[in-house]
């Protein structure tokens, strides 16, 4: 039998409980990657395998945390990346995240996909948020949702650009989230297994409702259940999108442009000369290409071609604080963090996404304390062993 867990101390504690709790197929959306997995678990191995360099006897009394970028004063170097589909793993569970990352003084970032709209999470902020999008082929839409998130507030937009086609994520196919057509993937798809956790079909089956996709109810008015919003948005996946387009995108949203999914150097200096305000370097979390390199094991590369002329952050694998501090030692300027918070949010909501900020900054002051370090601006390659 599994062992309870009877506090959670790590982002691994709150996937477990996330496991527990939630419907298989819901489970595996935010748990799994594409095809065989190996990018998803480069991403976490190739972050673990930087080791530290220690270092003793220096005055670490006072850590100092702190970033100022975008014009936002941050507790940490660390955001709340967009998660897709965040409101079936918990009640709302963009709006409790927003109020957690407002408490703890870090951006959180809305997906165009979340189950909570811009104006429902506006509503909860108490400051001003980031919006994600990526490219649809109805360019139209594309603008009333950036007038949309500027109406609100929204200052930082996160474009994503490594969504030209939808990888395969095969554990959704085989629990039919994707249209498996076992018997056994039909029946975990439905209303069985959903049964099987009267937790979360109470807290997030009825009282969480509605389970649509809050920024996308204008486009398909008849749509209950994120399901039913598939195929619309299917249709919306633009493979012809080049950055010709992200110029367009540029001249028509005023704040700041972050893109999102870039992994070498041609399109790190390519989305600088478009106008880029900072770029992420990131593969999706392992879940659109599978086999290429992990994101830290690209950021070098990415700061080498465009690490001058604006900031890099960097995404995909990063669990803990100790993580966060071997891609600022890379030279990442932030990290963005997306499967530990919302497996957060599914085990205890708002309370656990706090626990889980409060535990990302207490490893990262212990990780600067014992290489010897008190800033953010003393953390560079030194704080890494090279083991000859």
């Amino acid at each position: 039998m599994p062992t309870l867990d009877l506090v959670a101390a790590s982002s691994e504690d709150y996937r477990r409980r996330a496991e527990r709790r939630l419907p298989r197929p819901l489970f595996d959306y935010i748990d799994g990657g594409s095809y065989d997995e190996a990018t998803l678990k480069a991403n976490v191995a190739d972050l673990r395998a930087l080791k530290f360099r220690q270092r003793v006897m220096h005055d670490v009394s006072k850590i100092d945390t702190r970033l100022e970028l975008f014009g936002e004063s941050w507790t940490m170097p660390l955001a709340l990346a967009p998660i897709g589909l965040g409101g079936m793993m918990a009640k709302r569970a963009e709006v409790q995240a927003v109020r957690a990352a407002n408490a703890f003084g870090i951006p959180f970032c809305l997906s165009a996909v979340a189950i909570c709209s811009l104006e429902e999470v506006a509503r909860a902020a108490k400051q001003p948020f980031w919006f994600q999008l990526y490219m649809m082929r109805d360019r139209g839409h594309v603008v009333e949702l950036l007038r949309r998130a500027e109406a609100v507030g929204c200052k930082t937009l996160i474009f994503t650009v490594d969504l030209a086609v939808v990888g395969a994520r095969y554990r959704d196919v085989r629990n039919g989230l994707s249209g498996g057509t076992s018997l056994w993937g039909r029946l975990r798809g439905g209303f069985f297994e959903y049964m099987l956790h009267p937790r979360w079909a109470y807290d997030v089956g009825l009282r969480g409702k509605p389970h649509t996709f809050g920024n996308l109810v204008h486009y398909v008015p008849k749509a209950t259940v994120p399901n039913e919003f598939k195929s619309w948005v299917d249709a919306q996946f633009d493979a012809s999108v080049t950055w010709k387009d992200i110029a367009w995108l540029r001249q028509i949203w005023p704040g700041n442009l972050v893109i999102k999914g870039v992994l070498g150097k041609d399109d790190a200096i390519a989305a600088a000369d478009v106008g880029a305000d900072a770029v992420v370097v990131s593969n999706h979390g392992g879940r659109q290409l599978d086999g290429v390199s992990s994101s830290i094991a690209m950021l070098p590369r990415v700061l080498d071609a465009v690490g001058a002329r604006l900031p890099v952050l960097m995404d995909s694998g990063v669990r803990s604080g100790l993580d966060v501090v071997r891609a600022l030692a890379l030279g990442a300027r932030a990290t963005l963090i997306g499967r530990p918070w919302i497996w957060a949010a599914a085990a205890l909501g708002e309370k656990g996404v706090l626990s889980l900020l409060d535990a990302f900054q207490g490893e990262m002051r212990v990780g600067m304390a014992l290489a010897g370090i008190v800033s953010l601006n003393k953390v560079n390659a030194d704080v890494l062993d090279v083991i000859a």
